[in-house]
């Protein structure tokens, strides 16, 4: 069964190397984007499976991402992982209403990761 490939967008290169590691650890298939406009153009082209999306980005940031993401009819069915430091409720609340499937906040558990990875798969 071919492996699943999953977009990670984060712009800080520490937190990507960990989520890329952690993901890579269980085979999954990886693609990433630094910013907003990258993670756009790669859903759109690439099709992953699920995206692992930061909230604090350059340009868009992930609720704007996550939002857009979910009312395109070509990148609406992908399953959005919110990955982020904000950790306020209302940010959770906010992150959920543009469309999150799940969100998880940094730093994080690779155990929480990948639980939410493999239930929204």
């Amino acid at each position: 069964m071919p492996q699943a490939t999953i977009l990670v967008v984060d712009d800080s290169p520490t937190q990507m190397k960990l989520a890329t590691n952690c993901l890579q650890t269980q085979g999954y298939r990886l693609i990433t984007a630094v910013d907003g406009e990258e993670a756009l153009r790669k859903a759109a082209s690439e099709k992953p499976d699920l995206i692992v999306l930061d909230v604090i980005l350059p340009g868009q940031n992930g609720f704007q991402i996550c939002r857009t993401l979910k009312t395109s009819s070509e990148t609406q069915q992908i399953p959005v992982v919110m990955l982020t430091s904000k950790n306020q409720d209302s940010d959770r609340f906010w992150g959920m209403k543009q469309g999150a499937d799940a969100y998880l906040t940094k730093p994080f558990m690779e155990s929480d990761l990948l639980a939410a990875v493999a239930k929204h798969l």
